[in-house]
């Protein structure tokens, strides 16, 4: 059994969502170390993925993106945080208009040590009404 498990419903197609699976699978290598491959397949497509301490699938279907990993010791230790921080992000993504842009978006603003999505600021209470 997977270390983690992630499903995640979309609406990009195929197409779409093979787009978007590439270019994670471009920045797990330039950005994590991860060594990819990429399988296309007519129904659905396969990224598998390698580094020290993890490795694991990427499956991409016209519907649905499932992730399974396995990590290593060391990062089993932190299988909460990765597990967050991976749901966290793909949710926001996948929420977004046009998750290709957004995706880019994203990657810009981590590099310039941004948080790849703003986090959104608390509404201002209004000023109290002098009687």
């Amino acid at each position: 059994m997977p270390d983690i498990h992630i499903v995640r419903e979309h609406h990009l197609g195929l197409a779409g969502a093979r787009k978007l699976a590439f270019k994670w699978a471009e920045t797990a290598e330039s950005k994590l170390g991860m060594a990819c491959t990429y399988e296309e397949g007519k129904a659905h497509d396969l990224v598998s993925f390698t580094r020290s301490g993890v490795n694991g699938e990427l499956h991409v279907g016209k519907d649905k993106f499932q992730l399974d990993a396995r990590l290593g010791l060391v990062l089993g230790a932190f299988k909460g945080r990765i597990e967050t921080e991976i749901v966290k992000n793909l949710d926001l993504l996948l929420a977004q208009e046009d998750p290709h842009k957004a995706w880019d978006e994203a990657l810009k603003r981590h590099e310039r040590g941004e948080e790849p999505v703003p986090r959104k600021h608390a509404a201002k209470k209004p000023a109290a009404k002098k009687a």
